[in-house]
């Protein structure tokens, strides 16, 4: 990412919270064979082993994608876009005409470890329940333990303890007061460019009331 030292997001607890968040991710390898390859998939944290300053991430891939990427061979890079908008140069003061895009984001670099068929198992049915936890009548792997763990046979299980980050909070920080609340107001008003989800994340760094 471009380097903006002002925008740094340097809290382990903070890029923690931004991959509970946002546990939808972007899995990015340079492989000899085949050049810059990528993936999506979803990552939770290992809350037990992400403990002081460290972050491990658990999660699957598809077969063949393990072999597309060469995982546990080489370092790989996981990418984790929090919200993200357009901040419109028309709510800045008069004469600031330049705008500019708001984000939150995580790289996050690692050598994935793959997990025996046991312990990719259990992790797929932990990603099913974390999710399923939000619905009315959740269903899980534990429902049909054979056909789940037929299924799990397609997959690979992986663990990344992530080694160094890099991370942005790009947030408007360089803006007065005055601005700053003319973009939450916009940001959650019903405008073209409205995110509540951006505005949640700069009252977050903006409000110390705010959680």
């Amino acid at each position: 990412m471009r380097h903006t030292p002002h925008f740094l997001l340097t809290d382990t607890a903070e890029v923690r919270r931004l991959v509970r968040d946002n546990p939808w991710a972007t899995i990015v390898s340079h492989v000899p064979e085949r050049g810059i390859v990528a993936s999506h998939y979803p990552f939770l944290l290992d809350e037990q082993a992400s403990t002081g300053d460290d972050i491990v991430l658990v999660s699957h891939v598809g077969r063949p994608d393990e072999q597309l990427h060469g995982l546990g061979e080489r370092e790989v890079l996981v990418i984790v876009q929090g919200p993200h908008g357009y901040i419109s140069s028309s709510w800045y003061a008069e004469g600031d005409i330049v705008p500019t895009w708001n984000h939150v984001t995580a790289h996050l670099y690692g050598t994935p470890e793959i997990l025996s068929d046991e312990e990719n198992l259990r992790v797929l049915a932990h990603l099913t329940d974390h999710f399923e936890r939000e619905v009315a009548e959740p269903r899980g792997l534990h429902l049909d333990p054979e056909k789940s763990a037929r299924i799990a046979k397609g997959t690979v299980g992986i663990r990344l303890r992530v080694t160094r980050f890099d991370a942005r909070a790009k947030l408007s920080q360089n803006k007065t007061p005055e601005v700053i609340d003319r973009i939450l107001g916009e940001l959650e008003g019903d405008g073209p460019y409205a995110s509540t989800g951006l505005a949640r994340e700069m009252r977050r760094l903006h409000d110390p009331r705010h959680p």
